[in-house]
């Protein structure tokens, strides 16, 4: 015999995954796939359906620049562009900002890397019942260098990349949460 008994078997187990996966091809949905006539708006069309209020921080602000660049980026992700379809939800959000030095030069003592930091809690209300569907927090840790000491606008410079790039981190997390509780209800 070719095979022998252990051959035989995985070719068995073979078989039946690929049953199970044929049987199982029809149940994927893509998350912002259209969805089919008669089923309702879809992810897509919910989202556009969020309003994002600016923040409530102290103008002129690092914070507020910052929180701002949560703002667009969450609306760019949800609309696609500056405006939406008519609100259907509210979304309200509170940052933190932090700021740690993680290296120091032991010659001058001046940071060369340090780590920014945002922290948001937010909630998502249904603005027909003014009730809060859902709650959550999100978190963004980015590190960035310093070049050189004697620079210092290239060191403000790589302090506001880092809150950008802290504050798209955000954006996109509370996306992907708002997106999955619209295609599942939870």
């Amino acid at each position: 015999m070719l095979w022998g008994k252990s051959g035989l078997q995985a070719a068995v187990r073979m078989v039946a995954v690929v049953a199970m996966a044929a049987a199982l091809a029809g149940c994927f949905r893509p998350l912002y796939a259209e969805p089919p006539p008669g089923a309702g708006p879809g992810v897509r069309d919910r989202l556009a359906g969020v309003e994002v209020p600016p923040l409530n921080l102290p103008q002129g602000t690092r914070e507020a620049r910052v929180g701002q660049e949560i703002r667009n980026a969450l609306m760019f992700n949800l609309y696609g562009t500056a405006v939406g379809a008519p609100p259907t939800h509210k979304l309200e959000m509170k940052i933190r900002a932090s700021r740690v030095t993680v290296i120091v030069d032991p010659t001058t003592g001046r940071a060369d890397n340090e780590n920014y930091g945002i922290d948001a809690s937010y909630a998502l209300k249904d603005i027909i019942t003014n009730k809060i569907v859902i709650t959550g927090e999100a978190s963004s840790r980015v590190s960035y260098d310093i070049p050189g000491q004697e620079q210092r606008f290239a060191r403000s410079r790589a302090f506001r990349d880092a809150e950008d790039r802290a504050a798209k981190g955000i954006a996109g997390q509370i996306n992907e949460r708002l997106a999955s509780y619209f295609a599942s209800g939870i």
